[in-house]
């Protein structure tokens, strides 16, 4: 053969291979573009598989008891993990433990919502433990927040939305100020509507963004980074929360997010309550709003601060993978998810 038509032979096969390269990974952002897949909101009769993934239950009965009867006044039927109030020194139960009631809970298609009793610490753990191929057949809602985190980064990462929210131990015997935390609660998982107007700040950054919402607390996502279970937040909007951090804490986990690439192409930033932050015996300075302000500073998208979300009383449920509507004002700033029911 010629040199020539070697050429010729060798720039055919570069078009081939490179056209086909090129089409892989159109397909692969086509994927990345289409929208989190929805479990089915709950109806009566349905039934919901309360676990611990995280921290231990020690004397919280009372409030598994009273999570129970909120089900089931709904008309849904309760089913308690075996080893809820199982103790393995800071933990409900081993990592095996754990994982056995969660890993059930995802396999049991007679289960629609599993709602994890509380956060803490341990959900990391038992991570890579769990199998979603029965639940990516027949999904259902994944329910909390704080360490939970976690499981919702992974849940989104396996292409399904889920609900951060009131979690069990959140309940008390009188309800006080937890009106619209079970009011939201009960919306998000039957597939009522859900919209916020949030308070005003003079720490607001101005302007609108139309994205499917991601995030969770700051600490958690910060440990996923470089992981298999850290979350993609290009063209998303990202809400954080936290609690009992220094402010240095705070800023150095946002750095660190930000050298990773985090921001470069999110489309906003909505933050919840940041509470019990800690003294420093060399004081930060400047309140923590205007901490994330200057952290994200270089970036121009819009900043909501005031969603109540996170560890307070007050907790709104949100749901991750969906698509939402902010708008950010100085006077207040609105939420709006996009009901897909």
């Amino acid at each position: 053969m010629s040199k020539s038509r070697i050429i010729i032979a060798l720039c055919c096969v570069v078009f081939f291979f490179g056209k086909m390269n090129i089409s892989a990974q159109a397909k692969l952002a086509t994927k990345q573009e289409n929208k989190l897949i929805q479990p089915p909101y709950l109806k009566a009769g349905d039934t919901v598989a309360i676990v611990a993934p995280s921290g231990i239950l020690k004397n919280r009965t009372d409030e598994i008891e009273q999570a129970k009867a909120l089900l089931k006044s709904w008309n849904l039927n309760v089913v308690v993990g075996k080893h809820v109030f199982s103790q393995a020194n800071h933990f409900a139960g081993t990592d095996d433990e754990r994982c056995e009631d969660f890993q059930k809970a995802l396999d049991d298609p007679k289960i629609k919502a599993i709602w994890c009793a509380r956060g803490g610490y341990g959900t990391v753990r038992i991570l890579d433990k769990l199998d979603y191929t029965k639940f990516n057949k027949k999904p259902k809602w994944i329910i909390g927040y704080s360490d939970i985190t976690a499981l919702h980064n992974q849940v989104h990462n396996e292409g399904f939305q889920s609900i951060h929210a009131m979690m069990c131990v959140s309940l008390t015997d009188d309800k006080v100020g937890l009106e619209d935390t079970i009011s939201t609660f009960k919306d998000a998982i039957f597939g009522n509507s859900l919209s916020y107007t949030l308070k005003g700040s003079k720490y607001n950054r101005e302007g609108n963004a139309t994205a499917p919402l991601v995030g969770g607390n700051l600490t958690v996502l910060h440990t996923m980074l470089g992981s298999k279970t850290s979350i993609d937040v290009s063209g998303k909007i990202l809400f954080i929360e936290e609690i009992g951090e220094y402010e240095y804490h705070i800023d150095r986990m946002l750095q660190s997010l930000k050298r990773a690439g985090y921001f470069d192409n999110c489309k906003g930033v909505i933050v919840g309550d940041i509470t019990k932050v800690r003294k420093n015996t060399t004081a930060w300075g400047k309140p923590v709003e205007q901490l994330i302000i200057d952290a994200l500073a270089e970036y121009n998208f819009p900043i909501a601060f005031n969603m109540p979300a996170g560890h307070e009383k007050d907790n709104r449920a949100m749901i991750f993978g969906r698509t939402v509507e902010l708008k950010v004002g100085k006077d207040n700033s609105t939420l709006n998810f996009n009901n897909n029911k």
